[in-house]
């Protein structure tokens, strides 16, 4: 498995619109078993997204979809930054088999 953690500052008074446009991309991604899209408690302008894929691959080829490229357009406005970004390798737990 492989795990993508990372947060995204918004472009201020965007972060609802951002976090719209990247819960509606995610239908229909092969290989995705978790997509969470989180409002920061501490920073107003940040969200985080925690991602797990059956396999890294499967995560880059997701990239290339009609859906998530539309997202990435739609959302590139809204975007103001990136804070940390962390790969990790889910061993497991609570809705990953």
């Amino acid at each position: 498995m492989y795990g993508l953690i990372g947060q995204i500052i918004a472009v201020d008074g965007k972060r609802e619109a951002l976090a719209q446009i990247l819960l509606e991309g995610i239908a229909g991604m092969p290989g995705c078993i978790s997509y969470i899209v989180a409002l920061d408690q501490e920073r107003h302008d940040a969200l985080w997204v925690t991602e797990v894929w059956e396999s890294q691959e499967l995560h880059k080829a997701s990239l290339k979809l009609a859906s998530v490229q539309a997202a990435i357009a739609a959302g590139r406005p809204l975007i103001a930054g990136f804070g940390q970004r962390i790969e990790t390798r889910p061993l497991g737990g609570q809705g990953i088999n």
